[in-house]
């Protein structure tokens, strides 16, 4: 064999690895959540449980290869000064990049309502998975977006650090 048909067969391979790769991480892995998971909930200040929101038009996706994959869309009828005085609010929070096909989840519009004070972020649920908190952001026209983030439990286990009395023990992943 010449050099010329190896070089081609492995520009060729790469190139197929290349787009294989590219589609398993921007759509392989994603699927649309069912909806019967379209329940919205929000941490209450009384209870601290997650407690089911009013809402419309759900639409989100997940993958099983990650816990922080999750995104979602909603609206809600509910006001802001009503959620701030019923539920958890966060500091300091940046949403995560959904997949561009995902229309309705734009990260970046979402953390500039964020920072313009337009929407406000609430703790949807504490340790969704080990490690994973949900968490739920809300504009003042009632837009809703869901994605998931690592809290410090979840940070220090996935770095290797100690994790420390304060975190829930984390489930045995042997028996999986």
């Amino acid at each position: 064999m010449s050099g010329k048909l190896i070089g081609l067969i492995i520009l060729i391979g790469s190139l197929i690895g290349g787009i294989a790769l590219y589609y398993l991480q921007v759509y392989g892995f994603y699927d649309p959540v069912s909806a019967d998971e379209a329940e919205v909930r929000l941490v209450s200040v009384v209870s601290d449980m997650p407690e089911p929101i009013s809402v419309n038009s759900f639409e989100a996706i997940d993958a099983d290869s990650s816990p922080i994959r999750y995104r979602a869309c909603f609206t809600t009828d509910m006001s802001l000064s009503l959620l701030t005085e019923t539920f958890i609010g966060l500091d300091d929070v940046t949403p995560r990049n959904a997949p561009h096909w995902f229309d309705c989840f734009d990260a970046e519009a979402i953390a500039a309502e964020l920072d313009a004070g337009t929407a406000l972020p609430f703790l949807g649920q504490k340790n969704v998975e080990f490690g994973v908190d949900r968490i739920v952001a809300i504009t003042e026209d009632g837009r809703g977006y869901i994605w998931h983030e690592l809290n410090d439990c979840g940070e220090k286990a996935y770095d290797g650090t100690i994790v420390g009395e304060k975190c829930p023990r984390r489930p045995n992943l042997e028996n999986e």
